[in-house]
């Protein structure tokens, strides 16, 4: 009987601990605190057992052997975890913190281009979700069944800023109802132009955060590499539009828990289950999210903190940075980086400069660029449209016209992007303010040239003729006056005429042989003089 009892007690134990792995997916690693605190909570649950089973007066509990030797075990992995805890700190390692990240000085106008407004992203997270469940509103056929995910990870997908996200099984009711097929689609919003598409798939997505068993991306996942210590999950896609799951590997660089960066990328289609690991310097190009934008903060501010070591980052402070409040998305050479200011830890009411660090190789590049803090440049932005109750945007930081400009959405209380501001990082002051951001560019500059910040350019372009038949006409007006835009044989460029300059224009038709003089420009060339047939000018 004894024997039975204590064969059944084992596989209650073993029972309990295989339910509670199937539910708290920990990982067996001696870097994780959930393996420390489980071995912990099984021993005090077999010690309790035991006395519950012998029930020991109190002088049998103070010399009971088994009694003691788990005291010992309790204790001892105590001590351990608090004095590996104690060692893996900063308070001991400030000089290992410090260098955990490699932070280059960058210089703003030679790293950062000027973007074309198809790579700008103007959208913010709020607005994405908003565009995402009116597009999941919209489909009829689909809305019944599933909810869109709240993942909304950002890409680069071709070269554009995208972020894009899963759909979810509305209920269990309807997970069951359609697990089988799988999710049959995910959502896809360009963060420049505001496009939203809901794309759907071939084969639906079978592994994802809404599954309840072993399909479940977390169980899928730890039970291929039970002791890896996963940090956050993102939803991207290649740049074929297939659907993965990338799961960075937490690796730990100074003694038992500290000095957290990351040593493997999983990469988990979410149709097949399919996986691979990389290790973090081979992770493939189209890969956007390995390092979360979290730990960049974390990691800079260690590296910006624990210069002259710990008791200095919380006493003196000598030439401790920190990062502000907030962090943004730029897409630079393909890549997702991450911006965010940087100030100093006794000052905080100006930035001193500005951190980008890159999302899949944490490359960082620190840019000494003093100026107004985000905080304040959103303030500023909301002053010249007080009158409408705008709120703005976190900023983006841009390079307009070189110089360090940030950029900001305004939105009413419905969430929707009504106006663009931009505000000069180092004299926030000056607020320019329009519909849309061609134009809110166009005032930002003539702000520029007006505070004398930037001088009117020299038109060295030199002038070139060009004599041939017309094959197009367009008209279009801008800001008010009549433009012609025409094509010539011979030349795949398109030439502006502005009416008022050259009233014979509107006089001109496809098949005509004309002469122009022109100035090279960027999208159109600039028309300086125009000279129609003779018998045609005449009449």
């Amino acid at each position: 009987m004894k024997g039975k009892k204590k064969l059944l007690i084992a596989l209650i134990v073993l029972l309990a601990a295989g339910i509670y792995y199937y539910a708290a997916l920990p990982a067996v690693n001696l870097h994780s605190s959930e393996t420390w605190f489980g071995v912990l909570i099984l021993l005090v649950v077999l010690a309790a057992l035991y006395i519950g089973r012998k029930r020991p007066d109190v002088t049998e509990l103070r010399h009971n052997k088994v009694l003691k030797g788990f005291g010992v075990m309790i204790l001892g992995l105590g001590v351990i975890y608090l004095v590996g805890t104690l060692l893996s700190s900063p308070i001991v390692n400030a000089k290992k913190y410090q260098q955990l990240m490699t932070v280059e000085e960058g210089e703003f106008t030679e790293d950062i281009e000027e973007l074309p407004y198809e790579k700008i992203p103007i959208l913010d997270r709020d607005t994405a979700v908003i565009l995402g469940d009116r597009k999941m509103g919209s489909m009829v056929d689909m809305v019944s069944q599933f909810d869109v995910d709240d993942i909304y990870s950002q890409i680069n997908y071709q070269d554009r800023p995208y972020r894009v996200t899963p759909l979810k099984y509305a209920s269990i009711i309807k997970w069951f109802t359609n697990r089988s097929e799988g999710i049959p689609a995910y959502i896809r919003i360009n963060m420049a132009d505001q496009t939203t598409e809901l794309v759907q798939l071939e084969e639906g997505i079978k592994y994802t955060t809404s599954e309840h068993f072993n399909r479940n991306i977390y169980r899928h996942l730890r039970f291929a590499h039970p002791t890896y210590i996963y940090g956050e999950l993102s939803f991207e896609i290649d740049e074929e539009g297939v659907p993965y799951w990338i799961a960075p590997v937490k690796k730990f660089n100074i003694g038992l828990f500290g000095g957290e960066t990351v040593g493997k990328v999983v990469i988990c289609n979410a149709v097949t289950g399919e996986m691979t690991t990389y290790e973090i310097e081979d992770v493939p190009q189209w890969v956007d999210r390995a390092y979360s934008a979290d730990l960049l903060v974390q990691l800079f501010d260690y590296y910006g903190t624990l210069k002259h070591g710990f008791l200095n980052s919380v006493l003196s402070q000598k030439d401790c940075l920190k990062t502000t409040d907030g962090y943004n998305y730029l897409a630079l050479d393909d890549d997702v980086w991450m911006y965010t200011g940087v100030t100093s830890v006794n000052q905080d009411q100006s930035n001193v400069g500005f951190v980008l660090s890159n999302q899949r190789t944490m490359e960082t590049r620190y840019y000494e660029v003093e100026g107004a803090t985000e905080a304040a440049a959103m303030s500023s932005a909301e002053g010249q449209v007080q009158n409408l109750q705008y709120k703005a945007t976190f900023p983006l930081l841009l390079n307009i016209s070189d110089e360090p400009t940030y950029l900001l959405s305004l939105k009413d209380s419905a969430g929707l992007v009504k106006k663009y501001a931009m505000v000069n990082v180092q004299q926030y002051q000056i607020v320019a303010i329009g519909d849309s951001i061609s134009q809110c560019e166009d005032n930002y500059l003539e702000l520029l040239l007006g505070n004398g910040i930037k001088e009117v350019e020299q038109d060295t372009r030199e002038e070139e003729t060009l004599t041939g038949k017309v094959t197009k006409v367009a008209q279009a007006v801008l800001e008010g006056s009549s433009h012609y835009y025409l094509m010539v044989e011979g030349s795949d460029a398109i030439f502006d005429v502005p009416v008022a300059e050259f009233i014979d224009v509107i006089r001109v038709e496809p098949g005509m042989e004309i002469t122009l003089e022109y100035k090279e420009g960027k999208k159109t060339n600039t028309v300086t003089a125009l000279e129609l047939p003779t018998a045609e000018a005449g009449l």
